[in-house]
């Protein structure tokens, strides 16, 4: 019996290793990974690009605190604001700290025009980490119940309603700031018209608002775009990331521009190990490897493919509502729960995920090819046919 906490309902199978889009067991056996370690695994497992940078940088240095200057890091945050179009980062190690140091700004941002209470307006089925902050800002009650008292400060709104957000603007005045997933991955995989994107900027704009986006795991090119809000038209004050940018090594980051750069000074937010040497040689590794080998037009067009091929193979039969998504973050919505689907991919060697009870989700490595698209739908199109037939 294992002494890790039991906060998990893990599958019955322990990887040893991986190469590209595979990963293998103890016993050797293959299978394609459609789930990359959640959006984590931007490059496959075992990039020798990636491995020879983590083993250099090991060699030389692995930590020094932030007491200290890193030049790794401050190089990962010039080519962030670059490729984002902000002003500064903060560095932490996953995604729910990098959605607090974004709840701590916009409260300190809120403070700075003397409102006593900043409020956040979050949205339905969004998913912002497990921490008490980023839990209460989650819109998902299974994962809040039984850690009350949530955190105060937050306004709920259906996710997509633009209306919904002026009228809370009409009557609450303790408003700092919105915060939102471009495409919500755990609450579904849903987008929504990008007219909704430029209202919400719109409407933060005209009452001093933050425009806050979530884009932990829509980031770093699996849309196709570096990040989700390039793909709508928009341009936040605060941004959040982790997930893919270390490549699967634990990274998170806040980037803040506009009037939300700035705001923080020394004392006011930290990390331990944020941005250390490892961590931060590790992101800029995979950046440039996005970059030299065309990852996010790979990432649009597999994923386009991807999404066709379901389409042909599951059309005609009853039971699938939907296949939506963007890039290499696909969704297929059934009409009836479906978790089990994740043990029979795995018996068939195959790994992908269910999320919101009803939707499979897919999230393969930024590596995929055409022969990986095509054997995915070849392996998963009869195991959703059997189960919607059953």
């Amino acid at each position: 019996m294992s002494h890790v906490m039991n906060t998990y309902a893990r599958l019955p199978v322990t990887f040893t290793h991986g190469q590209g889009c595979r990963i293998f067991d103890e016993e050797g056996r293959e299978y394609l990974d459609a789930l990359a370690g959640i959006a984590v695994s931007t490059l496959g497992h075992a990039h020798p690009k990636l491995a020879a940078a983590i083993a250099e940088q090991a060699g030389r240095l692995l930590h020094t605190s932030n007491i200290y200057r890193i030049g790794k890091q401050e190089r990962l945050a010039d080519k962030l604001c670059q490729l984002a179009g902000m002003d500064e980062v903060f560095f932490a190690n996953s995604g729910c700290e990098a959605n607090e140091a974004a709840i701590k700004l916009a409260r300190f941002y809120g403070h700075k025009q003397g409102i006593e209470l900043p409020t956040i307006i979050v949205m339905e089925k969004a998913f912002h980490g497990r921490t008490l902050a980023t839990l209460s800002a989650t819109g998902n009650r299974k994962t809040q119940a039984g850690f009350e008292p949530l955190v105060s400060g937050f306004v709920r709104v259906p996710y997509g309603d633009l209306e919904a957000i002026r009228a809370i603007a009409g009557h609450n005045k303790n408003v700092v700031a919105v915060m939102l997933e471009i495409l919500q991955g755990e609450g579904g995989i849903h987008l929504v018209d990008p007219v909704y994107y430029q209202g919400v900027r719109q409407l933060c704009d005209s009452k001093g608002w933050l425009m806050i986006c979530d884009e932990v795991q829509c980031g770093m090119g699996r849309t196709g775009k570096w990040f989700g809000y390039q793909q709508v038209g928009v341009q936040p004050d605060v941004m959040t990331l982790a997930k893919g940018l270390g490549g699967g090594v634990p990274i998170g980051a806040c980037l803040a521009g506009g009037k939300a750069a700035g705001l923080f000074g020394p004392g006011n937010h930290g990390s331990t190990f944020g941005g250390n040497p490892l961590a931060s040689a590790a992101a800029l590794t995979t950046i440039e490897v996005i970059e030299a080998d065309d990852l996010l037009a790979n990432a649009a067009r597999i994923g386009g493919l991807i999404r066709q091929l379901f389409a042909e193979a599951l059309a005609g039969g009853k039971g699938v509502r939907e296949i939506r998504g963007q890039g290499l973050m696909i969704g297929i919505e059934l009409d009836r729960p479906c978790g089990e689907l994740v043990g029979k991919a795995l018996a068939a060697g195959l790994l992908i995920n269910v999320t919101a009870d009803t939707v499979i989700r897919l999230l393969p490595p930024l590596i995929f090819g055409d022969s990986e698209a095509r054997e995915l739908v070849s392996r998963l199109t009869p195991l959703i046919r059997e189960f919607l037939a059953a």
